[in-house]
């Protein structure tokens, strides 16, 4: 929060003299013009997962009522990861020649257009549709809110992260309260609607026009704080964005980024297949909880962590993403270990472990996106961060290709 710690220096300095309104002006507009950002991407981060938590819930839920044959779950995995790792796959080499807006307009119509497909859908295929649509949404915002974030405060990262834990916390208990209230997943899809419109009110009508990392000065804060990002210079006709960057550049960046983007690969491997392979499979009897209570709560544990770590950024901050790599794998080794062997002799223990998978996954995913914005220079960072998203995604395909199998073969056993 470089431009906020510095508006409050000159706050601080300027004590006890006496300041001509017109003096004091720039400087409210400069406070005014960061929180307006701060705000801005957070609710971008909220609403980009948010759509995707809900949908995908409701998806799972409409499958169950359309009474057809065999177990989707695989099929609604594939349809969940693989539009987003093509997007993530593809992004680094063309996704700059798109303007922002653009792609913007695209996220949120697809979004919307996932909730009316699965509020309507009478097939499998139809709902499978929907969570495409979700899906496309998800991973074009990521890289496109990440990559923006490259011509703000680096602060914005922070926030960003922290929509993005939130929505899996807040997605997951609206969904399950208005259902649990008695709306049809059908009713409580289309009363959503409202977030993909105010994921596009965020971006047009509440972030301030893109600045530099240090504001060249107060009367260019007062005016970026005045006017949104609709009204002002798009971030793609700035000096120092990446589109101009050869391939050779743009792969000797991606080289310097494998120390940041292995540990989050490993990060989400390790978490997803704990999540997806071994929660189903630590189940306690001696506890009054349902097998499906259980598993709710380990997932809502889960995201509870994600939210507190990925919003801890402005309270400590780590360097080394790497420790968090190998704690994250040694929980998924002692959570096999507790599948195969079963000596966990409580459901609370794995609560704790369970919130604290959750806390190494959401550090993991702050801390590296702020520690590239760190280390890239201003030409570089806006493709790095474009680059280093397909961080999670990949982690999450290698983890379902190698625990969707292990957990049918230890049902079996």
């Amino acid at each position: 929060m470089d431009c906020c710690a510095d508006s409050w220096r000159r706050l601080s300095d300027s004590e006890g003299e006496e300041t001509a309104p017109e003096h004091r002006s720039p400087l409210l507009g400069h406070r005014g013009a960061f929180w307006k950002n701060a705000m801005g991407f957070w609710l971008l981060g909220l609403c980009n997962n948010f759509s995707y938590v809900v949908m995908l819930s409701a998806a799972h839920d409409i499958l169950k009522h359309q009474r057809t044959p065999g177990n989707h779950s695989h099929a609604v995995l594939l349809a969940d990861i693989l539009p987003t790792l093509l997007i993530k796959l593809l992004a680094p080499f063309g996704l700059h020649l798109v303007p922002y807006s653009p792609r913007v307009l695209i996220s949120g119509v697809c979004a919307a257009g996932s909730f009316i497909l699965v509020a309507f859908s009478q097939s499998v295929g139809t709902s499978l549709c929907g969570v495409v649509l979700a899906s496309i949404s998800s991973g074009l915002g990521e890289i496109t809110f990440l990559s923006l974030t490259s011509f703000y405060p680096r602060a914005v990262i922070s926030w960003w992260s922290s929509g993005t834990g939130g929505a899996g916390l807040l997605g997951a208990l609206s969904y399950l309260g208005l259902t649990q209230a008695g709306l049809s997943p059908q009713h409580t899809l289309l009363s959503m609607l409202g977030i993909p419109a105010l994921l596009l009110a965020s971006y047009f009508l509440l972030l301030t026009s893109p600045a530099a990392q240090d504001p060249g000065g107060e009367e260019e804060a007062e005016t970026a704080a005045q006017q949104p990002l609709m009204s002002n210079e798009p971030p793609e006709s700035k000096a120092d964005s990446s589109s101009g960057l050869s391939l050779q550049e743009r792969w000797t960046v991606f080289k310097s980024l494998l120390p940041h983007i292995i540990p989050l690969v490993l990060v989400y491997f390790a978490e997803y297949f704990i999540n997806q392979g071994l929660f189903e499979l630590l189940f306690f009897r001696n506890t009054s909880l349902t097998h499906a209570e259980q598993y709710r709560w380990y997932q809502m544990l889960y995201q509870a962590g994600v939210f507190a770590s990925r919003s801890s950024l402005r309270c400590y901050r780590i360097r080394y993403t790497w420790a968090l790599a190998l704690l994250q794998c040694l929980n998924l080794g002692f959570l096999m270990a507790a599948v195969w062997f079963n000596f966990l002799p409580s459901i609370y223990l794995v609560f704790l472990i369970t919130l604290y998978e959750g806390l190494l996954g959401g550090a993991a995913y702050v801390n590296t996106f702020h520690n590239i914005a760190l280390e890239t220079s201003d030409k570089h960072r806006e493709f790095a961060m474009t680059a280093a998203c397909i961080s999670d995604t990949l982690g999450i395909s290698l983890s379902g290709a190698v625990a969707l199998p292990l957990h049918d073969f230890l049902c079996r056993l």
